[in-house]
C-alpha cells in the first residue's frame, strides 16, 4: 500500500466512507517552530511542511524493515492524518528530542515525527497548541519555477497556515505516489524542490480539471467535507 498510487474510490482525503475507515487511525506528528520575535514566513513554512513530509517518505527509516517501516504503512493504510503544531524555545527543543526529522527552509523549521496513532501523541507533543499558527508573508513569494514541482492552493478557502501546511503535505504525498521510482530518486536528490503558490481563479479552475493530483479534505477541522485544497503539479505527471 504505502508504494502505490492510492485507488481514486479510496482515497485516504475524500470525506466519503471506505475500507481505509475501518482500520486502526494513525496520524503525521509535525511542529513547526514560531519564535516570537522571528515568525517564519507563510510561504516558505507551508513548503517546508511540504518537503518534511516527503522526507520522511523518501528516508529508509520508513521502508522495508526500517525503524519506522511499520508505522507508515500502518499510517498509509488509513486515513492520512497530518497534524500541525508550533513550538518555542523549550518546547521546540524538547520535540528536537524525540525521533524525527528537522527541514529547514529559508526562514521556516519544521519537525516530522514517524506516525503514532490518532490517541497515543508523545505528550511533549500533545502538550503543544494546534492554534496560534497564523503567519503572513513579509513580501509577495516570487514567480514559481515552472520546471519544479508546484503545489496550487485553492484561492477561494480560508485556511489557517497550520492548516495549509498539512494540506500541502497532502499534496506532496501525493505526487510522490504518482511517481515511479526513477522519478522519485530524482527528486530526492535534487533535495524535493517545490514551490507552494495560490493560482488566479481561472487557472485554478483548469489546475483541477487537468487530470493532476487533487486533495479533496475530509472536513476534520475548519473546512467543508469534500473541499478541494491543493493540486500536486509535479513536471513528470503534466500531460500523463
Amino acid at each position: 500500500m504505502s508504494d502505490q498510487p492510492t485507488p481514486v474510490n479510496d482515497s485516504p482525503f475524500r470525506s466519503e466512507s471506505a475500507a481505509r475507515d475501518a482500520a486502526p487511525q494513525f496520524v503525521l506528528p509535525m511542529v513547526v517552530r514560531i519564535e516570537r520575535a522571528a515568525p517564519p514566513a507563510r510561504t516558505d513554512a507551508l513548503e517546508t511542511a511540504a518537503r518534511a513530509v516527503l522526507v520522511l517518505l523518501g528516508d529508509e527509516r520508513s521502508a522495508g524493515d526500517g525503524e519506522w517501516a511499520q508505522a507508515v504503512r500502518d499510517w498509509q493504510d488509513a486515513r492520512i492524518r497530518k497534524v500541525v503544531r508550533r513550538a518555542r524555545g523549550a518546547e521546540w527543543r524538547r520535540a528536537e528530542a524525540l525521533p524525527g526529522i528537522t527541514v529547514t527552509g529559508k526562514s521556516a523549521e519544521v519537525r516530522v515525527f514517524p506516525p503514532v496513532p490518532l490517541d497515543g501523541w508523545p505528550k511533549d507533543l500533545a502538550r503543544l497548541q494546534v492554534s496560534g499558527t497564523d503567519l503572513d508573508d513579509p513580501e509577495p513569494p516570487v514567480d514559481a519555477d515552472p520546471s519544479a514541482p508546484v503545489l496550487w492552493t485553492n484561492p477561494e478557502l480560508g485556511m489557517s497556515a497550520g492548516k495549509a501546511m498539512a494540506q500541502a503535505g497532502h499534496a506532496a504525498q501525493l505526487a510522490w505516489w504518482e511517481l515511479s521510482d526513477e522519478e522519485r530518486a530524482a527528486w530526492r536528490d535534487a533535495g524535493y524542490p517545490l514551490a507552494v503558490r495560490t493560482p488566479g481563479p481561472a487557472l485554478w479552475r483548469r489546475l483541477t480539471a487537468s487530470g493532476l493530483p487533487v486533495v479533496r479534505d475530509a472536513g476534520f477541522t475548519e473546512i467543508a467535507p469534500g473541499s478541494c485544497t491543493v493540486v500536486a503539479d509535479h513536471p513528470a505527471l503534466r500531460g500523463r
